[in-house]
């Protein structure tokens, strides 16, 4: 019996009937699954809402749920570009992506994939990826020989930045380095252009003014969309560079897996953005952006 928990009550008890309720509302919306570690790390005393782990055996029975809701499951790029296109013939969508680089996506996530014939993206920290193994938080990461491996079974790489900063604490030049390395350097590694971002932390939505600096350096950068850890599902008038996505740990059994499938789990959008302008109007402190001198990018 899962773990109480008042976001799956809500979602299962309340927001599933409603969204059953207003059928047809979330066809035109995608799913970006977000997940990071594919390991059995217990993550004791982290609520279910906070962790970042998924079991194999979980994200197994995920994938397996996808397969038999006929869902296609492709990476952000590919995903995005046949979401665009619109064809109501398609089967329906949804997209995997996987922050932070461990070398668990390798080892449990990546066979489960090719099993199923799957495809995902996954943004890297460039610091933490080299010839030689890394570790990042205490796990180990993926190698460039693993991720060129991956590559060749049709897994995106998009990138996470070079250090996996707070952003939002970096000046300007620093903001930009952050995106325009770590793209160079998959780039570089990969022979491939890089065209996906994720945010790495909680994303500053509430600071409308950084927000707009960090998508027009993404565009100046040479990025087409990015993702970020706001709640809910993907719409296609959507900004490209500040989408949604669903987080996904061992706490989701199948109930809740299904119910964040079908739209029922974005009603947390609305205290989780509340609570980031709460916290950004009541807090004097701003981004590194408001107090560094350089200037801003033109419009």
């Amino acid at each position: 019996m899962p773990a109480f928990r008042l976001d799956r009550l809500l979602t299962l008890n309340l927001f599933q009937p409603l969204c059953r309720a207003a059928s047809g509302k979330n066809k035109s919306a995608l799913p970006i699954l977000m997940y990071h570690s594919i390991s059995d790390e217990p993550e004791k005393n982290i609520s279910p809402y906070y962790r970042t782990a998924t079991s194999p055996k979980i994200f197994a029975v995920h994938m397996a749920l996808l397969r038999a809701q006929g869902y296609a499951v492709l990476g952000l790029q590919a995903g995005l570009e046949k979401f665009q296109r619109g064809n109501s013939a398609d089967a329906k969508l949804a997209v995997i992506t996987f922050d932070d680089g461990f070398q668990d996506f390798y080892t449990a996530a990546l066979p489960v994939l090719r099993q199923n014939n799957f495809g995902a993206t996954v943004f890297l920290p460039t610091a933490f990826i080299g010839h030689e193994r890394r570790d990042f938080k205490g796990r180990a990461c993926l190698t460039w020989g693993e991720v060129r491996e991956a590559q060749k079974s049709g897994i995106e790489f998009g990138s996470h930045t070079v250090n996996h900063p707070k952003l939002y604490e970096l000046d300007l030049p620093r903001l930009r380095a952050e995106l325009k390395e770590s793209k160079t350097t998959i780039e570089n590694e990969l022979g491939q252009p890089v065209r996906s971002f994720a945010y790495p932390y909680a994303f500053p939505s509430a600071d409308r003014a950084f927000v707009k600096v960090l998508v027009e350096t993404l565009k100046e950068t040479g990025y087409d969309c990015g993702v970020t850890t706001k709640i809910g599902l993907a719409g296609k008038n959507d900004d490209l560079f500040t989408l949604k996505r669903l987080p996904m740990n061992s706490a989701d059994d199948e109930a809740l897996f299904l119910a964040k499938l079908a739209g029922a789990y974005g009603w947390l959008a609305w205290p989780q953005e509340s609570f980031k302008a709460m916290k950004f109007f009541i807090s004097p402190r701003r981004s590194g952006l408001a107090v560094n001198s350089a200037p801003a990018i033109p419009s």
